[in-house]
């Protein structure tokens, strides 16, 4: 079996609803975010997945993706790994892209611009490389717990695209993706799944 990256991004917090860029800051998880999280462990407990016994398992060391990955179920078989922490917003933690534009006096977009005091979008990108190559270093899948842009990131150097490819992948909290094959070359295999977000009663 071809390595493949099963991608979790942390349920809701606080600041991820508000549109606040949420970095290194240890913001937890809302009651809503632990719900998302319960529902993605028992959608990964069903079929096709069954647990995905034979998956390695990493998060973010951050508490939201943690707790994410515990309530999901996987908490006892996960590493915690720096290499998915979130962007370094440095000067713009906290800030809404609304705030940014008024602090920086212009337009902006952090796939273009970046940000101020933290890290290039080029030191997320290699970052994401290492976790693309420890995911294709053996035959199993992968499971990881982290957040948005860095996934975003992720999701688009596995195709072996410029990082700011990311820009033109939503990816919403609690979704579910999935990095694999087809005919060969990298594919995005599902993206932004919300399937078991969506049912009815939650």
């Amino acid at each position: 079996m071809a390595a493949r990256i099963l991608a979790v991004r942390h349920g809701q917090t606080a600041w991820s609803r508000s549109g606040r860029h949420t970095g290194r800051t240890d913001v937890p998880l809302l009651e809503e975010g632990r719900g998302m999280a319960e529902a993605l462990g028992e959608r990964l407990r069903g079929a096709p997945w069954d647990g995905l016994p034979d998956a390695e398992v990493r998060t973010s060391p951050l508490s939201r993706a943690r707790e994410t990955c515990g309530l999901a179920g996987f908490g006892d078989r996960a590493a915690d790994w720096d290499a998915l922490l979130e962007w370094d917003y440095g000067a713009y933690e906290g800030l809404t892209p609304a705030g940014i534009k008024e602090r920086a006096g212009r337009d902006w977009l952090i796939w273009r611009d970046g940000v101020v005091d933290g890290e290039r979008l080029e030191q997320v990108a290699a970052r994401a490389d290492e976790v693309v190559a420890w995911a294709r270093s053996a035959e199993r899948d992968v499971l990881v717990f982290a957040h948005g842009h860095l996934l975003r990131v992720l999701g688009a150097r596995w195709l072996g695209l410029d990082p700011s490819f990311a820009a033109r992948l939503r990816l919403d909290a609690g979704a579910l993706s999935v990095l694999g094959w087809a005919y060969g070359e990298p594919a995005v295999e599902s993206w932004n799944d919300r399937g078991h977000l969506d049912l009815p009663g939650r």
